[in-house]
Order: C-alpha cells, then structure tokens, then sequence
C-alpha cells in the first residue's frame, strides 16, 4: 500500500513505507552532510579523508594494514589507495611496507595528522551539536538502536558495527 507524507502543500508519494524510510534516511543524510561538508572543507578535508585519521588515532601509535582500516571506515572507500596518497602528500599519515611481505602496506597516523585532528576536536563536536543537539539523550539512544536494527543484516559477520 503507497504511503505519502505532507511537504508543504504537496503530498509526496511513496511505493511502500520502506522506500518512505529510506528515502528519508538518504535526505536526512543529505542536510546533516552538508554541514560536515562545510568544517571538513575549511580544513582541506573530506568527510572520508577525516575518518580515516580519527582511524589511525585510535590505534596511534601503531599502524593498520591498508585493508583493515578500509574495512573500519564508516562507508566503503573504492580507492582508499588514492585517499591514502592525498593524505601522505600533507604529511598526515605514513605507509610502510612490511619487509616481511612486501604486499602489506601498513598505515600510521603522522604528527601533523595528529595535530589536525586536535585542531578539529572542538568543531567537531560543534557540529555534531548542531547535526543532532535538538533530540534529547532518549531520542539519541532510541535512533542509534533502530539504525543498528536496519543495518545489522547487511553488516558483514567481522564488522565492528555490530
């Protein structure tokens, strides 16, 4: 059975209330994107670029391999290869290769990219403040629980998401 939701003075139309969800979830996305879009571009960043060293400072000191921090990373990264490389040309994080198995390519936070993300801290947070500051600590826990709920059966068995 369609569904529909009022938007000013038009009723949009859905062919079931799982595309209504989803839809929602994507402009949803979209609004609270935008504002991240904007700090992280004021920093030479992108949203991607910005997991990946929040990443690498959960593990500074040490290094991950290539893959793994790929498959930590809130959305898939095709060519993390290419991200790595921006990110190194800025001396934010560092590639090794292990002499052991030339293949592996470990990866570490660098000082500067150490030093962005303390620069970022505090407009972080602002922002995420003024993403989602207007629900309440209940609303927060209730969200986070039913987004879990969605993505759980599409989440690969190893996911830290689960």
């Amino acid at each position: 059975m369609p569904s529909s939701i009022r938007s000013g003075r038009t009723a949009i139309r859905f062919d079931s209330p799982q595309q209504e969800i989803f839809l929602s979830l994507w402009r949803t996305y979209d609004r609270l994107r935008m504002l991240e879009d904007d700090l992280f571009s004021r920093f030479g960043l992108t949203a991607q670029q910005y997991n990946v060293l929040r990443q690498l400072r959960s593990e500074f000191p040490q290094s991950l391999p290539t893959l793994t921090l790929a498959n930590r990373l809130v959305s898939r990264a095709p060519d993390i290869t290419r991200m790595l490389d921006k990110l190194e040309r800025r001396s934010l994080v560092i590639r090794e290769r292990l002499p052991g198995n030339r293949r592996v390519v470990q990866v570490r936070l660098g000082e500067p990219g150490l030093e962005l993300l303390e620069q970022l801290s505090d407009p972080v947070k602002q922002c995420h403040e003024q993403q989602l500051g207007h629900l309440t600590e209940e609303q927060l826990k209730l969200l986070g629980e039913l987004l879990r709920q969605a993505r759980l059966p599409h989440e690969e068995d190893d996911s830290h998401w689960h």
